[in-house]
């Protein structure tokens, strides 16, 4: 019994190493692989720019960061814009909302209807609208007796 002969292999080749895009959609104009991404690593910043729209975008970068990087940061600050505009107009929204309620509020209480006001809530007479408003009703009830039974109006306190 004898060893095994080595088989004589070739030497395998260096492996070919799969290059990162550099290219990608663009989020403004959806145009496929308008957007090109340029890293100067001495200066630390990433520049995108696209082609068909024009939009570009910079941000810093380290010895780390690729051409992806630099593209999730500009996706990243372009949701981060979306949504601080969707909050200013919910809050416009929510603003406009709240100046109907209130001159809803302003005319039920014209007619005297007490609707919409919490208990314990001031309605400018420096009392609470559950007993402000009882007190109004009864001085109104008051002068009508007077009227009606030819009375003299009682004074107010």
């Amino acid at each position: 019994m004898g060893k095994r002969k080595k088989s004589s292999r070739k030497p395998a080749g260096a492996k070919k190493r799969e290059t990162l895009n550099s290219v990608f959609p663009c989020l403004f104009c959806h145009h496929e692989k308008s957007v090109s991404v340029k890293l100067d690593k001495k200066a630390g910043m990433g520049h995108l720019a696209c082609k068909v729209c024009t939009k570009s975008y910079q941000c810093q970068i380290n010895y780390l960061s690729i051409a992806i990087d630099v593209y999730s940061d500009w996706v990243d600050a372009c949701h981060k814009v979306n949504m601080e505009a969707k909050e200013r107009a919910a809050a416009e929204q929510r603003e406009q909302l709240g100046l109907v309620a209130r001159a809803r509020g302003a005319v039920s209480r014209r007619r005297g209807s007490v609707r919409g006001e919490e208990e314990g809530e001031e309605d400018g007479d420096g009392e609470a609208d559950g007993m402000g408003m009882e007190r109004e009703r009864e001085r109104e009830r008051e002068r009508e007796r007077a009227v009606l039974y030819d009375e003299d109006e009682p004074d107010d306190e």
